[in-house]
């Protein structure tokens, strides 16, 4: 079987960079992906497999049966919006689209799903269940088309055994993947506080509450968080990015406020940390005389990739792509919206390489990211091989 697939993944490679470079000249903001939704129905209807869409209004999900199709059902996932970011990457097939940009590899990701698809239909009769195709949109914006798909209900009661994802990685070679069993990504929360008290002239500060002295405080408060309140082996951080004191050099402004981030890789730790900050804050803030508002959004969750499957995903790496090429990552405190899906459903989300090989490959997120488009080999072969040896599983 993996011969098979190797030989489909160079028979439909072409078509899956085709796919990619469309996608990539085309993006689309987050929950605004009707064309790329348009795009991928066309895809799906020329691979004759079925499929719902309008989830969340442009999500889809696609179902590939194969022998006994009620045997077992594992899902595979892609993300499909771009960026509002305007690409400098001089490709012949940059972004149309003025300050939108696949500057974190969405384009990617879809196409070597439906490259997945491609390599899976033709194999349907030597395989047993049901294999569903997720199209995520706003994978990048709040609150995160995983969360709303499945709030609308995707899988139609068809529950998943098992939901497979994949992201690009620059840094790593390509033709290398990477796997991390257990606490894989974090948490990502924001938090708002606004300090409030008596503003006035600067140069008398005993008749005012200095606000901003105030919110430097709280700050540095905050950090006792991370440093003394959660326990050491837990990852863990509050970053504060944003300060605005709209008051001049003699002037104390009435208001201040204060935005950041909270990232963590424990979910119980997480709800305790949030009240802390709030306990924290207010307490600093009433303890030098002015009020304290605390606005914390509730952002991804942990992604956790289970660990017998992430075992068994690795095994099936090396078995495809060798020892070598199959690394085992460490924890990373960004953070994804595939969160979702690992806290209801057991998961693997894992890495595959991206670098270039001459030039940069550029970073996520950034006006120059591109990618070798080797990678697609590998993203769309290794996705078919793990979800066949899953299929099969007795």
């Amino acid at each position: 079987m993996k011969d098979q697939i190797k030989k489909l993944t160079q028979k439909y490679l072409s078509q899956i960079i085709d796919i990619r470079r469309h996608l990539h000249q085309n993006p689309e903001l987050s929950f605004e992906e009707y064309k790329t939704s348009g795009y991928i129905q066309e895809q799906l209807s020329k691979l004759d497999i079925p499929y719902k869409s309008g989830f969340v209004n442009t999500g889809i999900v696609a179902y590939i049966k194969g022998k006994n199709p009620d045997k077992r059902t594992i899902a595979l996932r892609a993300d499909m919006d771009a960026l509002p970011i305007q690409e400098s990457s001089n490709l012949e097939f940059t972004s149309r689209n003025e300050g939108v940009m696949h500057a974190c590899g969405h384009d990617a990701h879809t196409a070597a799903l439906l490259g997945a698809a491609m390599i899976l239909n033709e194999l349907k009769d030597q395989w047993e269940g049901t294999i569903l195709l997720i199209f995520q949109p706003a994978e990048e914006v709040f609150p995160g088309g995983a969360k709303l798909m499945m709030d609308e209900g995707c899988f139609d009661g068809n529950e998943p055994e098992m939901v497979i994802g994949q992201h690009v990685l620059p840094g790593m070679k390509t033709g290398h993947v990477g796997f991390k069993p257990g606490m894989y990504m974090a948490s990502g929360d924001e938090v708002y506080i606004t300090v409030k008290g008596k503003g006035g002239h600067a140069a008398m500060p005993h008749n005012l509450t200095d606000n901003v002295l105030i919110a430097s405080h709280i700050i540095v408060a905050l950090q006792q968080v991370v440093s003394r309140i959660v326990p050491a082996q837990i990852p863990t951080v509050l970053s504060f990015g944003k300060v605005i004191a709209n008051g001049a050099t003699n002037i104390i402004p009435e208001k201040v406020e204060i935005a950041g981030t909270l990232r963590t890789m424990n979910e119980e730790w997480r709800a305790i940390i949030k009240d802390k900050i709030r306990m924290i804050a207010t307490s600093t803030a009433q303890g030098m005389g002015a009020d304290c508002e605390i606005d914390i959004k509730d952002g991804y969750p942990v992604v956790h990739n289970n660990e017998v499957i992430t075992d068994e995903a690795i095994n099936f790496s090396r078995e495809y792509m060798g020892d070598e090429a199959t690394e085992i990552m460490d924890i990373r405190m960004t953070a994804e919206d595939f969160g979702y899906f690992s806290q209801k459903y057991p998961c693997t989300f894992y890495r595959f390489g991206v670098d270039q090989e001459e030039g940069e490959t550029g970073s996520l997120h950034t006006p120059q990211f591109n990618l070798n488009e080797d990678s697609l080999e590998t993203a769309a072969g290794l996705m078919a091989y793990m979800a066949y040896n899953f299929m099969m599983r007795k």
